[in-house]
C-alpha cells in the first residue's frame, strides 16, 4: 500500500477520501487509492498559466528544446524504477519499453525540433507576403505561444507515453501542463512525475498531475486554452460537446480508439517474404499490450483464396505466445490493466461471436504462466472469422480492446479498401505487399479514412517500426471515429499550441519584429567585414555593400569551357532572332560565384568555419556582357547550433551558430537594378569557447 497524490499548485497533495483503489494487475494486490475530491480546478488552471506559462513562454525555443533533452536524460537514468511499476499494470518488458522508454524517447524527438525554430520565444511562419507596388509594405506571420495550459486527459493503456508524447509537445511550444492519467494506471504516471518534479528542470507550474476524476476540470477552461484527449470515442465525444468548450471556441484534440485494418496484398502468396511478414505483424498487434492499444489490429483482411492459409499460420504463431506474469520466463504476453478491462472485453467478444465464429483462442480455458488467472486480470487471444464482411458488419463498429482479431476475405484490392473504409475512420492501418503498384493503389483509396499508413515490406520490415507505433516526427490521429484530431506531427505538433497572427508593416519594422532580414528594409552598414566577426558580435541587418565587377564576355567564355555549361544563350556566335534573349548572356551560376568573390573575405584565417549551402537562388533577369554588378550582403537569420565535439579530438567542443545571408546581386546601370538573389548558410565560431 501506498499513498499516491496528485501534484497541484506546487506541492504534492492529496484528495479526500478513497475515489479510486488500484490494485496489481497480475497478483490483484491492492497498491492504494486515488482522489481528486476537493480539488480547486479553477486554481490549478490558473497556476499553470501564470506560475507555468509566464516562465515557459519566456524561455526560446532553444532552450525549452536543451531543457527537454536534460528531462529525457534525467528520466533515462531512473529508468529502471519504472520498469518495476510497470509490472504491476500487467506488462512485459517489451511492452514497457515501447510505453517507458518509447515515451522519453518523445523528449529527445521533440528536443531535436528546436533546429527548426529560430532561438526566440516565437516562431516566424513562413514567407513574406509583398503588398504594395513599391515594397514599402508587407506582411507575414508570427505564432507565440497560447497564453493557457494544455489540459491532457488520457487513457489507462500507455501511463508513461500517453503523457510524455503529450508534454513534449506543448512544453517545446511554451505551454504548461496539467495531466489528468486514466486512475487504474496512474501509479506509474505518478512515479515518473515524481521524478520529474524531484529533477527540477521544469520551471515550476509547467506540469501538473491530477489523479482520480476529472469532475469539473472542463468546466473552467478558457480560449486561451487547450484540451486533449485520448480515450473512447463516446466520451471524447461527451467531453467535446461541453458547452463551455464550444462557446469559448476551445481547440479540443480527440484521438479515439478505431478499429484499424491489415491487409495482405494479393502478390503476398505463401511463398513470398511478405506473407511471414503479415503474420508475424497481425500476431505482435494482437499481443503487444495484451492488444490494449488504440492502433491495435482489429481486423485482418486478406485474398479470399489465402484465407485457410493465414487462419492456420495465425493460429500457430498464437499458439507460441506464453501469457502470465511478466517476470516468469518465457511470457510474452501480460494481463490486461484491471478485472474491469476483462468484463469489458468479455462483453464485446460475446457480441462480436453473434455474428461471426471464434477460430482460435477460448476465453474461460486458457493457461497462464506464474500466476492465478483467476485473480489476475488475464484474456486469452482470440481470433475470429468472417467470411461475409460485408453482410456481417458488427466487425465494423464493435471494438474489443484486448488481445481480439478478425480475419476478413476480399476479392479485388478496391474491395480490401471499400472494408477498410467500413471502420468510419482509423488511426492507422497497413497494407503487406511486395507490389509497389498495389501499395499505390491502396494507400491513394484508403488515405482519406486513415490517419497513417504504414506500406510494408521485405525491403523495409527490418527497420519498420510497425503498424501500432506512433512516431513524434509524424501526425498520430485520424478522421471520424477515431477522432478526427492531430497529435505530434513534428513541428505540426508544436504549432497546435502557438497562435498564428498576421503582421502587417513596413520591411524594416517587419524585421525587427521578427527578427529576420525583410527584402526592402533598411540595413545597417558596417565597416570591418562580417566574415571576420564572431557569432555574438553579429546582429540581424548588419550589411556590407560591395565594390562593382563588370561581366566580360571572356568572363562567360571561360565559365562556359570551364563548366561545360554551352548552353546556347552563353554562346557569342549564336543568333538571338526569336529567342528570349538580346545576345550572350551570363550563366546564372557564374553570377552566384562572381558574387562570392565579391562578398567573401578570403585573405586571413576568420570566425567562419564553412559555408554549407544555397537557399532559395533566384536569377530574376538577363545580364549581358559589359553589365557592372555588386552585392548587397545582408544578415539575414542567426539560429544557434549545438555544441559538438571535433572529429579528431572528442574531448574540445566547438560552440558555433548558423547564419544565414541575403544576398542580392545588383546590375549598376539597370533601371530596375536586382538581377538575382539568394540566401547562403554559413557555420559562425563564437568567441566565447
Amino acid at each position: 500500500m501506498q499513498e499516491i497524490k496528485s501534484y497541484v499548485c506546487g506541492e504534492w497533495k492529496s484528495g479526500e477520501g478513497s475515489e479510486t483503489e488500484l490494485h496489481n494487475a497480475i497478483t490483484g494486490e491492492k497498491i492504494g487509492s486515488v482522489s481528486s475530491k476537493g480539488f480547486d480546478f479553477a486554481e490549478i488552471l490558473d497556476y499553470g498559466r501564470t506560475t507555468g506559462g509566464e516562465k515557459l513562454r519566456k524561455m526560446t525555443f532553444h532552450e525549452r528544446g536543451r531543457m527537454l533533452k536534460a528531462l529525457a536524460l534525467y528520466l533515462l537514468d531512473n529508468k529502471k524504477k519504472y520498469y518495476e511499476v510497470s509490472a504491476w499494470t500487467g506488462a512485459t518488458k517489451g511492452d514497457s519499453w515501447v510505453d517507458i522508454e518509447g515515451g522519453i524517447g518523445n523528449l529527445f524527438a521533440n528536443a531535436s525540433l528546436r533546429r527548426q525554430f529560430p532561438d526566440l520565444p516565437y516562431y516566424v511562419d513562413g514567407e513574406a507576403a509583398p503588398l504594395s507596388k513599391n515594397g514599402t509594405f508587407i506582411g507575414h506571420h508570427i505564432m507565440v505561444p497560447k497564453e493557457g495550459v494544455a489540459i491532457h486527459i488520457n487513457a489507462f493503456n500507455f501511463p508513461v507515453w500517453g503523457m510524455l508524447e503529450k508534454v513534449a509537445v506543448n512544453l517545446m511550444a511554451g505551454v504548461p501542463a496539467v495531466v489528468k492519467p486514466s486512475s487504474v494506471t496512474s501509479y506509474l504516471t505518478q512515479a515518473v512525475v515524481e521524478d520529474i518534479i524531484a529533477s527540477k528542470i521544469l520551471p515550476e507550474g509547467s506540469l501538473q498531475l491530477v489523479l482520480g476524476s476529472a469532475r469539473e476540470l472542463i468546466n473552467h477552461v478558457t480560449s486561451s486554452d487547450i484540451v486533449t484527449f485520448t480515450g473512447s470515442a463516446s466520451t471524447g465525444l461527451k467531453l467535446k460537446s461541453n458547452p463551455v468548450i464550444t462557446n469559448n471556441n476551445v481547440p479540443f484534440n480527440l484521438e479515439a480508439d478505431s478499429l484499424n485494418a491489415i491487409v495482405l496484398g494479393k502478390k503476398a502468396t505463401p511463398d513470398t517474404p511478405e506473407f511471414a511478414i503479415f503474420v508475424k505483424e497481425v500476431v505482435r498487434e494482437m499481443t503487444t499490450k495484451a492488444g490494449q492499444k488504440c492502433t491495435a489490429i482489429r481486423r485482418i483482411f486478406a485474398p479470399e483464396e489465402l484465407m485457410d492459409e493465414v487462419q492456420s499460420a495465425i493460429s500457430d504463431r498464437l499458439s507460441k505466445t506464453i501469457m502470465g506474469d511478466p517476470s516468469a520466463e518465457g511470457v510474452r504476453m501480460g494481463s490486461l490493466a484491471s478485472p474491469d478491462q476483462v468484463k469489458e472485453v468479455r462483453e464485446k467478444v460475446e457480441e462480436l461471436s453473434k455474428s461471426q465464429k471464434i477460430v482460435y483462442g477460448d476465453m474461460d480455458e486458457f493457461d497462464v504462466t506464474g500466476a492465478d488467472k483467476n485473480i489476475g486480470a488475464f484474456f486469452p487471444p482470440i481470433l475470429f472469422r468472417n467470411d461475409v464482411p460485408f453482410e456481417k458488419i458488427d466487425v465494423h463498429s464493435i471494438e474489443a480492446f484486448g488481445p481480439v482479431s478478425t480475419i476478413m476475405p476480399y476479392k479485388t484490392l478496391e474491395d480490401a479498401i471499400e472494408l477498410t473504409k467500413m471502420g468510419k475512420g482509423s488511426l492507422v492501418s497497413s497494407i503487406v505487399t511486395p507490389c509497389n503498384d498495389e501499395a499505390t493503389q491502396y494507400v491513394l483509396g484508403a488515405a482519406s479514412m486513415h490517419g497513417r499508413i504504414l506500406v510494408l515490406n521485405e525491403e523495409c520490415a527490418r527497420e519498420s517500426t510497425g503498424h501500432g507505433s506512433p512516431l513524434p516526427l509524424l501526425t498520430h490521429g485520424g478522421p471520424g471515429r477515431a477522432g478526427g484530431g492531430e497529435e505530434m506531427g513534428g513541428k505540426r505538433g508544436i504549432m497546435h499550441y502557438l497562435q498564428r497572427t498576421a503582421i502587417q508593416g513596413h520591411p524594416t519594422t517587419i524585421t525587427a519584429i521578427t527578427q529576420v532580414y525583410q527584402q526592402g528594409a533598411k540595413g545597417t552598414e558596417i565597416e570591418e567585414h562580417p566574415f571576420k566577426k564572431y557569432y555574438e558580435e553579429l546582429n540581424v541587418g548588419d550589411q556590407l555593400i560591395t565594390e562593382a565587377r563588370e561581366i566580360t564576355a571572356d568572363d562567360i567564355d571561360q565559365f562556359a569551357a570551364l563548366s561545360g555549361d554551352n548552353f546556347y544563350a552563353h554562346k557569342r556566335d549564336t543568333n538571338f532572332e526569336g529567342t528570349m534573349f538580346d545576345e550572350q548572356v551570363a550563366h546564372g551560376y557564374f553570377l552566384m560565384s562572381a558574387s562570392a568573390g565579391l562578398f567573401v573575405d578570403s585573405y586571413e584565417m576568420n570566425p567562419v568555419l564553412l559555408n554549407y549551402g544555397i537557399d532559395n537562388l533566384r536569377f530574376t533577369k538577363p545580364v549581358y556582357a559589359g553589365s557592372k554588378m555588386h552585392i548587397r550582403f545582408t544578415c539575414k537569420e542567426m539560429v544557434p547550433n549545438d555544441t559538438t565535439p571535433k572529429e579528431d579530438d572528442p574531448k574540445t567542443l566547438i560552440k558555433r551558430g548558423i547564419v544565414k545571408w541575403f544576398v542580392e546581386m545588383l546590375d549598376e546601370d539597370a533601371e530596375e537594378p536586382l538581377v538575382g538573389f539568394a540566401t547562403i548558410l554559413t557555420m559562425v565560431k563564437l568567441k566565447e569557447q
